[in-house]
């Protein structure tokens, strides 16, 4: 009986920690390193400092982002191949800005018009089997909090 008392504790302490992890085991998330700091994608919510949202209505949009299919007019080309490639960098950073997607706008949160058409704020190349278009366009809004231009990323 004793051990069903420990087993029954334990077990929400358990769930708990992996609530709050967000998922058991190490799990990679789309990240850029920005000089000695770096920007990552998380699923949780309340930890993000930047929140972003998009939006299919320009006219809703702060901040405009074109796909494109030259690399060398984009802002931002995100090139991988896969699994493994991410930035050492981005490994256990402290510097490291939280970037969240939100199903709907957050006060204060940019609100991202993606589209492969003219004029942007900003400019994506994505090839990549680890970032979607959405995440490149939310990391590299969420790098500069959709103010200005990013100065110089890698992966």
């Amino acid at each position: 009986m004793l051990r069903f008392k420990i087993l029954a504790s334990v077990v929400p302490l358990l769930a708990a920690a992996v609530f709050a992890r967000g998922e058991i085991g190490s799990v990679s998330h789309p990240c850029i390193a920005l000089g000695e700091s770096s920007v990552e994608l998380t699923s949780l919510f309340w930890t993000a400092g930047v929140h972003v949202a998009f939006t299919d209505d320009p006219a809703q949009a702060t901040v405009r982002v074109q796909v494109t299919d030259n690399a060398d007019a984009a802002d931002f080309a995100v090139v991988d191949d896969g699994l493994g490639s991410e930035s050492e960098s981005c490994q256990g950073n402290p510097w490291t800005r939280l970037v969240s997607i939100a199903a709907q706008p957050v006060d204060g949160g940019q609100v991202i018009y993606l589209s492969t058409e003219g004029p942007a704020d900003y400019r994506i190349y994505v090839r990549s089997k680890t970032f979607s278009q959405r995440e490149a366009a939310a990391l590299i809004v969420g790098a500069r909090g959709g103010h200005g231009r990013l100065q110089a990323a890698s992966l």
